[in-house]
C-alpha cells in the first residue's frame, strides 16, 4: 500500500467519485458507486470493496471500465480496478488507508415503514411541485393518456388496472405519473400510495434480501392502495426482481388495488422481460404518449411563458415550436435559457437573440442523421458487416468501428445514451459512455485517427 500517500489517494478517490456522480446521475451513483469502499492502491491496481456478492458482480459488469477510466484520469499509474466482497480483513485495510476519516459503515437496511423511497406517506418532499394536471397541456398526441390518468387519479375503484403509460424520452410520462400522485393526495388523502422508480424498487428488494427481511418488503408493497412505478424497462434482464414484481403485481390486483406503470415501450416490445409479466402489464389499459404536434408544443410554450411572467414575443415561441420537435424537456429548457439570458443581461427578447442563445440546441435539432445511417456508413468505411454493430464480438477490428459509431451517434443525434446502447445490440449506457471517452482520447492522441473521424462526420452531415 502507498502509506506515504494515503491522503493523496483519498483525495483522488473523492474526485473520482465526484466525476462518476456527475456522469451517472444521483440515482445510479447512490445505488452502486457510493457503497464502494477504497481498500488499497498498490502496483497500479485500485482495490475496492462492497458488502455483497450481488453488488460486486453488478458493479464489475456495468461500471468497472468507467471506474478504471476515471481513476486513470486522476492518476495515470492506475491501470486496473479490482472489486471484492468486504470482509473483516478488507475493513481493517480500508481503515489503515483512510486514517483521518474512518470508512462509513454500510447504510442500515430500512425497515418496512421506510421502504417507500419516494416517501409514500407524504409526497411533499418527493414529488416535483411543477408536475400537476394544472401544468399539463393536452393535445392530440396525449389526450387519450391524459383521460386515462385523470380517471385513475379520481376513481377510488381500480376500474383501469393496470394503467400502463409509454412513450419516448421527454414526452411527459413522469409528469403525468406525478400528476396522478398529486391528484390522489388532494382528493383521497387517506389512500396509501407508493411512487418510485423501477430501479429503486429493485435496489430496495436487494437490500431486503441482503438483510434476510423480505417479508417486511413484501408486506410494505402489498399493503398499499396505489403502487406507481416509473421506467419499468429498467427491470429487463433482472430475473429475481421480475419474479418479486410479478408476485407483488398479482397480490395487488387480487385485492383490487391500483397499479400505474410507465416505460419507454409498450409491454409487448419490452425486451428482457418474461412473457408472463408482459402479459400482466398489458392486462389493463396501455396508453401511448405520441410525439408532440406543433400545436401542442406551442401550447406548452405559451403556458410556460405565462407562468414565468416574462413577456416573450409570439414569433419567438412559434420559432421554438417549429425548431425543437423531439423532446419537451429540451423545448422547455430552451425557453428557460431565453428568459434567463434576457433577465441577466437585460436585453429584450427577439428572434435574433433567441437564435444566438440557443445556437447549440437548434443545431442539434437540425440534424437529421439517424443511428442506422451512422452504423451503415461506419461499417462500410471500416469494411465490416453491418451485423457486427449489434453483435457481441469483441475483436478490435469490430469493436473499434462499433465505438466510432457510438461516438458519432452521440455527437450527431439527440438520442440518449440508453437509446444509443439499445441500437447497438442492447448494450448498457455505460458501454456507450466508455466508447465516447475512448474515441475522444484517440482523437486527441492520434492525428490520423482524428482526420478519419472528421471525414466520417462530414460525410454523414452532408
Amino acid at each position: 500500500m502507498m502509506h506515504d500517500k494515503d491522503s493523496t489517494i483519498e483525495a483522488q478517490w473523492a474526485r473520482v467519485r465526484a466525476r462518476l456522480r456527475k456522469e451517472l446521475g444521483d440515482s445510479a451513483y447512490r445505488s452502486w458507486i457510493k457503497p464502494l469502499t477504497l481498500i488499497a492502491v498498490e502496483k497500479g491496481e485500485t482495490r475496492l470493496a462492497v458488502s455483497t456478492r450481488f453488488v460486486r458482480d453488478w458493479v464489475r459488469s456495468h461500471y468497472a471500465d468507467l471506474i478504471r477510466t476515471a481513476w486513470a484520469t486522476e492518476n495515470s499509474a492506475i491501470t486496473a480496478v479490482e472489486i471484492a466482497v468486504q470482509t473483516a480483513t478488507t475493513v481493517a485495510r480500508s481503515e489503515s488507508l483512510a486514517k483521518p476519516e474512518p470508512p462509513r459503515p454500510a447504510p442500515p437496511i430500512p425497515r418496512a415503514p421506510e421502504i417507500a423511497v419516494e416517501n409514500g406517506e407524504d409526497f411533499g418532499a418527493a414529488l416535483d411541485a411543477r408536475f400537476t394536471f394544472d401544468n399539463w397541456v393536452v393535445g392530440k398526441s396525449n389526450e387519450f393518456a391524459t383521460a386515462a390518468a385523470r380517471r385513475v387519479a379520481d376513481d377510488t375503484k381500480a376500474t383501469i388496472n393496470p394503467l400502463f403509460l409509454y412513450g419516448g424520452v421527454g414526452l411527459g410520462k413522469t409528469h403525468l405519473m406525478t400528476a396522478i400522485a398529486w391528484q390522489i393526495r388532494r382528493r383521497h388523502p387517506q389512500r396509501k400510495v407508493i411512487y418510485l422508480s423501477a430501479e429503486k424498487f429493485m435496489f430496495q428488494f436487494i437490500r431486503a434480501m441482503r438483510s434476510k427481511d423480505t417479508m417486511s418488503f413484501k408486506e410494505q408493497f402489498r399493503s398499499v392502495d396505489v403502487l406507481m412505478i416509473d421506467d419499468v424497462q429498467f427491470i429487463a434482464g433482472k430475473d429475481a426482481t421480475q419474479e418479486e414484481f410479478f408476485h407483488t403485481f398479482n397480490a395487488l390486483v387480487d385485492q383490487n388495488k391500483q397499479i400505474v406503470l410507465s416505460a419507454d415501450k409498450s409491454p409487448s416490445d419490452l425486451e428482457g422481460v418474461e412473457e408472463r409479466l408482459k402479459s400482466r402489464l398489458g392486462w389493463g389499459l396501455v396508453a401511448d404518449i405520441h410525439p408532440t404536434t406543433y400545436e401542442l408544443r406551442l401550447g406548452i410554450l405559451q403556458a410556460k411563458a405565462e407562468r414565468s411572467g416574462v413577456q416573450i414575443p409570439p414569433k419567438v415561441l412559434e420559432f421554438l415550436a417549429h425548431k425543437v420537435t423531439q423532446n419537451v424537456r429540451e423545448l422547455e429548457g430552451g425557453l428557460n435559457r431565453i428568459t434567463a439570458h434576457a433577465t441577466l443581461v437585460g436585453r429584450p427578447i427577439t428572434l435574433e437573440s433567441a437564435q444566438e442563445v440557443l445556437h447549440d440546441l437548434l443545431r442539434a435539432n437540425d440534424r437529421r442523421v439517424t443511428i442506422e445511417e451512422i452504423q451503415k456508413r461506419v461499417a462500410e468505411h471500416y469494411s465490416i458487416r453491418l451485423a457486427d454493430m449489434h453483435s457481441p464480438r469483441r475483436a478490435r477490428a469490430v469493436a473499434r468501428p462499433r465505438q466510432v459509431a457510438m461516438y458519432l451517434s452521440k455527437q450527431l443525434t439527440s438520442r440518449s445514451l440508453p437509446e444509443i446502447g439499445r441500437k447497438f445490440g442492447g448494450r448498457d449506457h455505460t458501454t456507450v459512455m466508455h466508447a465516447v471517452r475512448k474515441i475522444e482520447e484517440l482523437r486527441a492522441s492520434d492525428h490520423s485517427f482524428n482526420e478519419d473521424i472528421e471525414l466520417l462526420r462530414r460525410m454523414l452531415e452532408q
